[in-house]
């Protein structure tokens, strides 16, 4: 019984949020009332359907861009022997490390008309003004495009070179003496067979594009996300954000449906020969430079690049920015984050134990409900958990006037809990995967070993279960605490009154066009980032010995 009651109260946490935003969004009332409506009508006759239009613009140009590169170089690095593979391997899941509104201010820096690329155009070839010449804006729907693929490729990568390290390369020899080249016996074997993995990735890099705030916010990009920031403080309409809320949540469950449907009859099977070491063709020649060359552009543009220039900007204004206003932000991120990963660890665990121990329809069923918050952006998640915190708020310190003369305040909103609880809702999924995946490994056998001596559940979960997962712990808190460091969208909505973090620092003084400033900070983020991404590298290379 207890077991089911935790799996339900997580769950019930989890779907808090989105009931929240559904109640406002039909039943709400911030004074924008219209015959019971809000400004819904407003919003679906002026600025929704650029809103719904620029975002299934962002999400495919996202989608076809960031696939090709993953799947390209997942493909090359995995099948083909070629001047600097092994590095390729591990290296190609950096730009992971990098948040997407990094990428774009640095990018801007350099690419806009008084940036030192333009300005050496024009030097170059005697232009004066804009009319002499025509150069892309990189302050575009196109440019949000380019820099949200340049650090969401790894997840479609990373999958895609999983999936082909996985295929039997006795189905990849038939193709080759039914008289299938190369070419051919990737786009009709190997890719179909490893389609699932690379429509994971890609609803992933969709799901992170439509997350995504301080991109579209810099690059003034109409899209969902930045239609809630706008509604609600430009509009003056929490009900307006709500709805436009609601329209991006029925965006993301459709993207999730789409990719569960596409690959709903597909099954994969396992070959005895998966292990069995692959002999990988050399590229001599300009099909290795070429080869080469389509791995390292990614890794150039989307991690050796901005990581100089920040290292650059860091160095020369380091006496600007290390300052005691850095310390704070640096300490309010490291206890906003280690806080979301020590709380999603011990809620991760007591999920993944709940489903080992009760395999009942129902508890299932809610561990399915408690994954549900990843799949939420951040700013819906932000304004689903504000909703209900201030309504408990308003409620208790109407009690407490009324009964008691006295007010409690805002006890919960607008303070670290409500960012905390933001967190542990949206990166749960994360951990009680990476926690029930390891806890799946252990025999049931131990369990029932531990019981014949005398444990009970709990203490045959500490004594036993815990020391063995611990490499699983391990990784699901540091991907945690990564994730915490750089959520921008809801730290943005939930924090206190002058209270930064580093992420909202950077957007600060990025948004002013402030980059010298935001390096430092900047480059902490993605100097924590790159810890988790070597952790993953580690483990997809040591997945296969002929890696």
């Amino acid at each position: 019984m207890g077991w089911f009651v935790t799996a339900w109260g997580v769950a019930a946490l989890v779907v808090m949020p989105v009931l929240a935003i559904i109640w406002l969004a039909l039943f709400g009332d911030d004074g924008s009332d219209q015959a019971g409506v809000g400004i819904w009508p407003h919003l679906a006759s002026t600025v929704l359907p650029d809103y719904v239009m620029t975002s299934l613009a962002l999400v495919a140009g996202v989608a076809i861009l960031s696939g090709s590169m993953g799947v390209v170089s997942a493909w090359l690095t995995t099948m083909y022997q070629f001047p600097m593979r092994r590095t390729f391997e591990w290296s190609l899941l950096l730009p992971f490390a990098i948040p997407a509104n990094v990428i774009a201010y640095i990018y801007t820096d350099v690419f806009e008309y008084a940036g030192p690329f333009q300005g050496a155009l024009r030097a170059l070839f005697g232009w004066n003004s804009p009319q002499d010449y025509y150069f892309p804006e990189i302050r575009s729907l196109g440019g949000a495009i380019i820099m949200l693929s340049l650090v969401l490729f790894p997840y479609v990568f990373m999958l895609a070179r999983s999936a082909f390290l996985d295929q039997s390369p006795s189905l990849r020899d038939a193709s080759r003496t039914l008289g299938c080249n190369g070419w051919q016996s990737f786009w009709r074997v190997a890719l179909p067979s490893a389609r699932p993995a690379i429509a994971v990735g890609l609803a992933l890099a969709m799901m992170e594009a439509l997350n995504d705030f301080g991109t579209v916010d810099y690059f003034a990009v109409r899209s969902l996300t930045a239609g809630i920031f706008n509604v609600w403080l430009n509009m003056g309409s929490l009900r307006g954000a709500a709805q436009i809320a609601l329209c991006l949540m029925i965006f993301v469950v459709t993207l999730i449906w789409l990719e569960r449907h596409a690959r709903r009859r597909q099954r994969q099977f396992g070959k005895g020969d998966r292990y069995r070491r692959y002999q990988r063709p050399r590229l001599t020649g300009w099909r290795a430079a070429l080869a080469s060359l389509a791995c390292l552009l990614p890794l150039l543009f989307g991690f050796l690049l901005p990581v100089g220039l920040l290292a650059r900007h860091a160095i020369r204004y380091f006496d600007e920015s290390w300052t005691l206003d850095f310390a704070g932000y640096a300490l309010n991120s490291l206890m906003l984050a280690v806080s979301a990963a020590v709380l999603t660890l011990i809620i991760g665990v007591l999920l993944a134990y709940a489903k080992r121990l009760d395999r009942t329809a129902s508890v299932q069923q809610a561990l399915k409900l408690s994954s549900l918050g990843y799949a939420m952006p951040g700013a819906v998640l932000g304004l689903g958990v504000l909703v209900p915190l201030a309504g408990f708020d308003n409620a208790l310190d109407s009690f407490l006037r009324a009964n008691f003369g006295i007010s409690s305040g805002l006890l919960l909103t607008g303070t670290m809990g409500a960012i905390i609880i933001a967190y542990v809702v949206r990166f749960l999924a994360i951990a009680a995967g990476a926690i029930e995946s390891s806890l799946d490994k252990v025999t049931p056998s131990m369990d029932m070993a531990a019981r014949s001596l005398g444990e009970n559940t709990l203490s045959t979960l500490r004594r036993v279960h815990l020391p063995l997962i611990r490499p699983g712990l391990l990784t699901a808190a540091l991907v945690v605490f990564v994730d915490a460091m750089k959520e921008l969208p809801a730290t943005l909505l939930l924090r206190p009154f002058n209270f930064d973090t580093l992420a909202t620092h950077v957007y600060q003084y990025a948004s002013d066009e402030m980059l010298e400033q935001a390096a430092l900070p900047a480059l902490v983020i993605v100097a924590v980032g790159i810890l988790p991404v070597i952790v993953i590298s580690r483990t997809i290379v040591a997945s296969r010995s002929e890696s």
